[in-house]
């Protein structure tokens, strides 16, 4: 068991995550086990599944009965969407009588068929792989990278069953359950395209010229990503645009949730970490912080890239309002002046309020404007508010 930084909120709330992230272990520990338990409603045992399919008045009729104040968990809820129907039935006849927790691994079922999500009656919360703050910070950082965060994976000792695990979770959940999920009828051509896609992981990606790689029909690779995003695998990252007179970027990167994944989905996870993967693998742990730390933090805001022609560029922009921080991610264990290039530019433009670069060597330092930190310090400010400031709400 690995203490997860996340608690639940105090009201009903969606738990949005990929598979095997660890949503219904951690709902589990935190959810009431005592005198008066959390009653679950697992969809994934098609036992359950069915009994809710043949008696759609039982889930109402069983939670009506329960004590007041109780929580309710849902768990994939997704693979029946009309529940939801019912959970807001149940939330308008008594507002404070009951609580629901209610999991998935994909949006795209429950905005497909039309169900009501609760506007306004439950907030969403977003769960990741293991973050570094919640792995004790000083980890290894070529096992983070060669196998990724899924809690599964992290617990296992032998490096083989690792590789061995993640394998597994590409072949039977990516190309089969989302699959499924997204109604994708060319298994073949799916995964041809979802190898392509893994070697773009953290690169500035069009459409265009990975359909001609893929051989795959543009529209199709643009529907493979809209489900990619959906299924919660992988999120694009936008290019953003400082009120500057030039020219930036106009094409979004990609990245996967999990360095893991990716190394599986590649072929890549049985051999050694090689020198070319380093750089985006560790583009996508940071990102993948960050990420927790906004969602688990109630930070806000939203992150892109930023690059010029010229090819100077920052790896990544928090925006929230008129507050912006930039970071730059570097793969090594030495600090170069030009590391800094397009950190410096966005500062001299006033484009930026703070400028921070995270990489791989031993000790913290100071460059200009630039804070230069180690992995591990990165992640405790981050997680500490010293990277990214808080939201201030007015009384």
């Amino acid at each position: 068991m690995y203490a997860r930084i996340a608690q639940p909120p105090s009201r009903s709330f969606f738990l949005l995550g990929p598979r095997g992230t660890g949503k219904t272990t951690w709902l589990r520990a935190c959810l009431p086990q005592g005198a008066t338990p959390a009653r679950w409603f697992d969809l994934l045992d098609d036992r359950e599944l069915a009994r809710l399919l043949r008696s759609p008045g039982v889930f109402s009729a069983e939670v009506r009965a329960l004590p007041s104040g109780s929580w309710v968990v849902v768990d994939e809820v997704q693979r029946l969407p009309g529940l939801l129907n019912e959970v807001h039935a149940l939330l308008t006849e008594a507002p404070d009588q009951r609580r629901f927790a209610l999991t998935g691994s994909s949006a795209r079922k429950l905005r497909r068929v039309g169900v009501d999500l609760l506007p306004g009656r439950a907030v969403n919360r977003r769960f990741f792989p293991l973050t570094i703050a919640e792995r004790g910070f000083d980890v290894n950082v070529d096992e983070v990278l060669a196998f990724g965060g899924l809690p599964a994976i992290v617990a296992e000792s032998d490096r083989r069953l690792k590789a061995e695990l993640l394998m597994a979770y590409v072949d039977n959940y990516l190309t089969q359950e989302v699959r499924l999920d997204a109604t994708i009828k060319d298994l073949a051509t799916f995964t041809r395209f979802l190898e392509v896609a893994m070697l773009c992981n953290g690169q500035v990606v069009n459409t265009s010229g990975l359909a001609r790689d893929a051989a795959v029909a543009r529209t199709t690779v643009q529907g493979y990503f809209e489900t990619l995003t959906d299924t919660l695998i992988g999120e694009w990252q936008r290019p953003w645009t400082p009120s500057i007179k030039v020219r930036e970027s106009g094409h979004p990167k990609w990245h996967f949730f999990d360095p893991g994944v990716v190394r599986a989905a590649t072929g890549r996870v049985y051999d050694p970490l090689g020198p070319d993967e380093r750089g985006p693998l560790f583009e996508t742990l940071i990102l993948g912080e960050l990420r927790a730390a906004i969602d688990i933090l109630g930070l806000g805001g939203a992150l892109s890239y930023w690059s010029l022609p010229s090819k100077t560029e920052v790896d990544a922009v928090w925006s929230r309002g008129q507050r912006v921080v930039g970071i730059e991610i570097k793969a090594t264990e030495r600090w170069r002046p030009e590391h800094g290039r397009g950190l410096n530019h966005l500062l001299a433009s006033k484009a930026i309020e703070a400028a921070f670069v995270v990489y791989l060597g031993p000790h913290p330092l100071r460059h200009g404007e630039i804070t230069v930190l180690p992995l591990a310090d990165f992640c405790r400010r981050l997680w500490d508010g010293e990277i990214l400031p808080a939201a201030g709400f007015g009384s």
